[in-house]
């Protein structure tokens, strides 16, 4: 059943509306949409029981959804029940959609609650729509026996008598505390105030670090430049082909463009490492005195 086009009180009055079934014709439409799939059958089943689905939605409407929403999605429920309803199992096709139906609600609910995914364990899900009903009824006892309970305590309580890990408790009451607010609103009523995406920090680089890492690195590359300069050639060349090119080339080639074996080209580039590391503490050193 489309529901495009209708407002709740118009599908309330419409459902009002409907038929009646008695056991008897409900099980004989249950049997011809199964076995002779007759779209009839299926459309004044749904349509009898629809009264039952606007009913559980108005349930619902304190989460916030707009009840039309509510509705279209008990109806997509009640039409998931019509589908996989088995006769044959003797129950009544009430008893059956049900549940359907409330899965249906509760799924759309919590999909549309928060932009954060709220849970989609069947314990999560148990926690969302029971924590307020278990705190109250917790705190109530407390009251009675003459007892105050924090807020940890009455965490773990709720943890307890849902059974879930304390964790979850702790989510959702951070989840349940109110809806999604945009960054861009303000934090104020004057419509030149600052906007709340104005109060995250920057993670990006301060100024000055910017600046300390600029002056280092040129530092290390005045450093590298040194240390290239007291190498022989063919140690600069060798260096450069293995460490500074974006494709490092292998001893062997090296090797074999220089008329060297593989050893001691290696020896070769360990002696030129060997000297820039010294020249490299060296002009370390100097800086470390200089500041001194």
């Amino acid at each position: 059943m489309a529901l495009d086009g209708y407002t709740d009180q118009t599908m309330s009055r419409k459902a009002m509306k409907a038929e009646l079934l008695d056991a008897e014709t409900e099980l004989r439409l249950a049997y011809a949409w199964r076995d002779q799939r007759d779209e009839a059958a299926l459309h004044r089943l749904i349509t009898a029981y629809m009264r039952l689905a606007i009913s559980m939605a108005s349930k619902f409407r304190r989460y916030g959804a707009p009840m039309n929403d509510l509705i279209q999605e008990a109806s997509l429920g009640l039409m998931k029940a019509a589908d996989k309803f088995d006769p044959d199992r003797g129950v009544r096709f009430s008893t059956y959609a049900v549940w359907w139906i409330k899965a249906s609600i509760q799924d759309y609910v919590m999909r549309n609650w928060s932009m954060v995914r709220t849970g989609s364990t069947s314990s999560q899900k148990a926690l969302f729509f029971n924590m307020r009903r278990v705190q109250a009824r917790l705190e109530r006892e407390a009251s009675q026996r003459g007892e105050t309970l924090d807020g940890h305590q009455l965490r773990q309580m709720i943890a307890t008598d849902v059974g879930v890990p304390l964790a979850d408790v702790e989510m959702m009451e951070g989840r349940l505390s109110g809806s999604d607010f945009s960054l861009n609103a303000t934090q104020s009523s004057d419509d030149e105030g600052r906007e709340w995406i104005d109060a995250l920090e920057d993670d990006s680089a301060q100024a000055a670090e910017v600046v300390e890492g600029t002056h280092d690195a040129a530092r290390l590359r005045d450093w590298l430049v040194t240390a290239m300069q007291a190498l022989s050639p063919r140690e600069r060349f060798i260096v450069t082909e293995r460490k500074l090119r974006d494709a490092p080339r292998t001893l062997e080639s090296l090797g074999e463009e220089l008329d060297l074996s593989k050893e001691r080209v290696r020896q070769l580039e360990a002696a030129a490492f060997g000297k820039m590391r010294r020249s490299l503490e060296a002009q370390s050193r100097e800086v470390h005195h200089f500041l001194l």
